[in-house]
């Protein structure tokens, strides 16, 4: 991944404020952010395209932490090394701790206060429309044939109905990931022999 490393085209400061500008505007943690940082990061920056997106997206929610920290880990290494990944998630991670430190000094004042509770229900429900946005938008690049549609149901059925432990599920998506690839390439070897 070294040689990914293009440390004359975008500069720390730069990965430092397009993060935190990611960070200082969305609620409800990473699922809701992913709309800004496909904006910002495929679109306007092209520091990843649309494959590449949703694979940092796919690691993110396999590894520990929140995704959109995570995925800004991710590009800041791709972009400037380790130095990157540092100023990318200090920037994604700084306006939410100044923020949450400033609600908490003033909240228990406000906590109980008709309008607030209002403001809170509102940001819910955008926040889940924000999600759903997120998820369409995931599933339209990710279910494109009928292996992924079957996986998608299967991962679905292990989920809701069988109740079946989330790194279970995960460890299932990777095999039934390799198998799927592996199945693909051994048909087209079999496809070219004949």
């Amino acid at each position: 991944m070294k040689k990914d490393i293009n440390n004359d085209k975008t500069s720390l400061f730069k990965l430092f404020r397009t993060f935190a500008s990611i960070g200082v505007i969305t609620f409800g943690g990473g699922y809701a952010m992913l709309p800004f940082l496909e904006r910002e990061v495929v679109q306007k920056n092209k520091w990843a395209d649309d494959t590449e997106i949703l694979d940092y997206y796919s690691l993110s929610q396999c590894t520990p932490g929140i995704i959109a920290v995570n995925v800004s880990t991710f590009i800041g290494y791709k972009e400037r090394g380790v130095k990157g990944a540092i100023a990318a998630t200090l920037g994604m991670v700084f306006p939410s701790l100044v923020i949450i430190t400033a609600i908490a000094a003033v909240l228990t004042n406000f906590q109980d206060n008709q309008y607030v509770s209002m403001a809170f229900s509102g940001i819910r429900v955008t926040v889940c429309a924000m999600i759903t946005n997120s998820i369409i938008k995931l599933s339209k690049k990710s279910i494109v044939d009928k292996t992924t549609i079957a996986i998608f149901i299967a991962i679905l059925i292990s989920l809701f109905l069988l109740k079946v432990s989330t790194i279970l599920v995960v460890l299932i998506g990777i095999v039934l990931g390799l198998l799927t690839s592996a199945l693909k390439k051994i048909s087209k070897t079999n496809g070219g022999n004949s």
